[in-house]
């Protein structure tokens, strides 16, 4: 009987408390959300801490309803609510719906930049204990750049739980940034968080540095010197990565444009200028294969790059070989007038597609493996651009094997070699410059597949690469493949370590005169190579 008694009691004496805790947490929200119907900025900050620091779960709905503009009171009632999308009105403690005409003089509770960071600050310090560890690294990223104290208690509670190691680094970080801007923190405290700072080294940080005001600790300040030359230098170092990793991009793209007129320029001796309409055709083929998968098998969407490759290869050199039977093959020795043909029918291509499909730009998707970006020290690489690397070099390495290791291959470079020699040897000459110049434009056609996910798939597109294509190939060699990789990446790292200082119009210029400079010395190239074109 006694035991049941002192349980009866030690029961009574827990819901004692747990009816205390509950009535003292609404009494703190309550007089929290108080704050906001001064119509006052100040007033509003206040309660914005409170409301953070209340531990109600209505905290975070009203803080967002705040960040919204939702969050509207009366100054006669003394009462805050939420109105939602729809225009009602719910109470902002018990998230009650308000029954009734509002009130007349209901109004909106106004924030300035101080309190959005304010309330980024408060939403990140009440998100830094969720369960998503998503969550929780945003969280900690919002407090850095916020900075606000009245977050300190919840990220040191957050800190000693976490056990995730990159979040928690992040914890620390922001930790950091509060110790160095806070006016009572020992200057041992604000040391530490220099070097903790220091270590983040990324523009963030440094702004963070740079902006400690004139009053800081002798100690501090020379600290926060050192680490700003520290996180300056590393910065320029990352700048440099950046930069030779977009041109290796670019390097990509100029080898895609390029290779395919490396046949037709570099081992026929045809001056194609029709070349870039090649390239059109593969982008609008790509828009074409995806029209066709949204509209009957939407579930194939990531697949849709693989079915356009073979696709775009096939028209677009179906396309050149028409263009060599009907037209180049009769202009074989005739630069200048092959040029004056194709430029013609480079017209004609781009008008007859303006006609069929507009003038605008047309929509071609990412699949989603295409999609995104990662972080890789202080760079940032984008999916997109490191598969056309990667599609780059893949369609180099069967160019060469398909030259280097089959028939048609062997005859090409016969006839490009020795025609009369090839012709005396059975080898079917005509035959081979009709698929040599299919060859050419079939890559062509793989390389507007590949351009249609960085660029604008518009009829326009190829001119905006013949030129860089034809400085490629006689900057590395007409004729060598080899010299047209090397050509595509050096140009495009060149090209993207001068626009910073020269701009984008300016840079180009100086590559073309760099490269004008460099054909005096060698005319043939980088690699020069004999053959047809070389002799002629």
């Amino acid at each position: 009987m006694r035991c049941s008694r002192a349980w009866l009691v030690a029961l009574l004496f827990g819901l004692s408390l747990l009816l205390g805790q509950t009535a003292t947490r609404a009494s703190t929200i309550n007089d929290a959300i108080a704050h906001f119907t001064a119509d006052d900025f100040d007033e509003t900050g206040a309660g914005i801490s409170e409301v953070a620091a209340s531990g109600s779960p209505r905290a975070a709905v009203i803080l967002q309803a705040l960040q919204n503009g939702q969050l509207m009171f009366s100054a006669e009632r003394k009462a805050v609510y939420v109105q939602d999308d729809a225009g009602k009105l719910w109470d902002a403690v018990t998230g009650d719906a308000v029954g009734g005409d509002p009130p007349a003089d209901l109004d909106t509770v106004n924030i300035n930049n101080r309190l959005r960071s304010a309330i980024d600050a408060a939403l990140g310090g009440l998100t830094l204990l969720s369960a998503d560890p998503a969550k929780r690294l945003d969280a900690a990223e919002a407090v850095f750049k916020s900075r606000q104290a009245s977050a300190l208690p919840t990220l040191e509670a957050a800190f000693a739980k976490e056990q995730d190691g990159r979040i928690k680094y992040v914890l620390a970080q922001a930790r950091a940034a509060i110790v160095l801007t806070s006016p009572d923190a020992a200057t041992a405290d604000k040391l530490a968080a220099v070097e903790i700072i220091r270590q983040r080294g990324d523009q963030d940080a440094l702004a963070l540095l740079l902006s400690l005001p004139d009053g800081t600790a002798v100690p501090v300040m020379r600290a926060a010197n050192a680490a700003i030359a520290a996180i300056q230098q590393r910065l320029a170092l990352w700048d440099a990565v950046q930069n030779a990793w977009y041109g290796l991009s670019l390097g990509s793209v100029l080898l895609l444009a390029a290779i395919g007129l490396a046949i037709t320029f570099g081992v026929m001796g045809v001056i194609n200028m029709a070349h870039g309409e090649m390239v059109m055709v593969g982008a609008y083929v790509t828009f074409l294969v995806q029209n066709a998968i949204r509209g009957y098998a939407p579930n194939l969407f990531d697949y849709s790059l693989a079915i356009s490759v073979p696709s775009a290869f096939i028209a677009a050199g179906l396309i050149g070989i028409l263009i060599e039977r009907c037209i180049i093959r009769f202009l074989y020795g005739r630069p200048l007038e092959t040029l004056l043909a194709t430029w013609g029918l480079s017209l004609i291509l781009q008008q007859a597609v303006r006609t069929i499909f507009g003038p605008n730009n047309r929509e071609v998707g990412n699949p989603s493996f295409m999609s995104g970006a990662f972080d890789v020290g202080g760079i940032t690489v984008t999916y997109n651009r490191l598969w056309i690397i990667c599609f780059a070099l893949a369609v180099f390495v069967a160019l060469l094997g398909l030259l280097r290791f089959t028939r048609f291959g062997l005859e090409m470079r016969a006839v490009t070699q020795n025609r009369a020699m090839a012709a005396s040897m059975g080898i079917r000459t005509s035959r081979i410059d009709a698929l040599t110049f299919g060859l050419g434009s079939g890559i062509a056609g793989i390389a507007g597949v590949a351009l249609s996910q960085i660029d604008n798939v518009s009829p326009n597109l190829g001119q905006g690469y013949i030129i860089d294509s034809f400085m490629v190939v006689v900057f590395g060699g007409v004729g060598n493949l080899w010299g047209t990789f090397v050509g595509a990446f050096v140009l495009g790292i060149a090209n993207k370590f001068l626009e910073p200082y020269a701009g984008a119009v300016l840079g180009k210029i100086a590559i073309l005169v760099l490269i004008i400079l460099f054909i005096q010395k060698r005319p043939r190239g980088l690699f020069a190579l004999k053959g047809r074109a070389v002799e002629a």
